[in-house]
């Protein structure tokens, strides 16, 4: 991502890379290690992107956008405020009331965060990106304080919903990118 953001060319098409990590919490730039409670044997990788400490597993969704705002004369809230209504639309397609929060980026569920975001602007341009908690593990979020916060419930769209796709992660895949293409790229 950092590769491909700093050796951009100007008329570049901007990128969406969608994926699922192995277990691994992420600590970004004003990450303070106090925030990692106990990682048990996860790694715990020092990132660039903004934020501070998440956890990133197998069934939960990682959109890295990697996107060129200065072209599209967007600033970086407008560009966060994009994201967080992407992933309100996509949870909405499920029935799920999801909102967002005054000085906490990312989208809730009542008290409870689904979704994270941690972005990096270099050359007027975006990389990292969003974790959407789908089908997964949530146990080593217990292991942390979730972007900081102490005590900060987490759930997913699994447990919210009782009619789920044989395979949520691929349905959730879809209706992610549907969102991000409509509104992003």
């Amino acid at each position: 991502m950092n590769a491909m953001t700093v050796d951009r060319e100007e008329k570049q098409n901007d990128e969406c890379w969608i994926l699922e990590h192995n277990p691994v919490f992420t600590l970004g730039q004003a990450g303070k290690h106090e925030h990692i409670l106990d990682a048990h044997d996860i790694p715990v990788v020092k990132t660039d992107r903004g934020g501070q400490v998440t956890y990133h597993g197998p069934g939960q969704l990682v959109a890295y956008l990697l996107i060129d705002i200065k072209r599209r004369r967007m600033g970086v809230r407008q560009l966060v405020n994009l994201i967080e209504n992407s992933l309100i639309q996509v949870l909405d397609s499920y029935a799920i009331k999801a909102s967002i929060r005054k000085g906490a980026p990312g989208v809730y569920v009542g008290d409870a965060k689904i979704a994270a975001l941690g972005l990096r602007i270099k050359n007027g341009c975006s990389y990292h990106g969003l974790s959407l908690n789908v089908d997964m593990d949530l146990t080593p979020f217990s292991y942390i304080n979730p972007c900081g916060f102490p005590g900060m419930e987490v759930t997913q769209i699994c447990d919210l919903v009782s009619n789920m796709p044989n395979n949520p992660i691929v349905e959730t895949q879809h209706r992610l990118i549907n969102v991000l293409s409509d509104s992003l790229l």
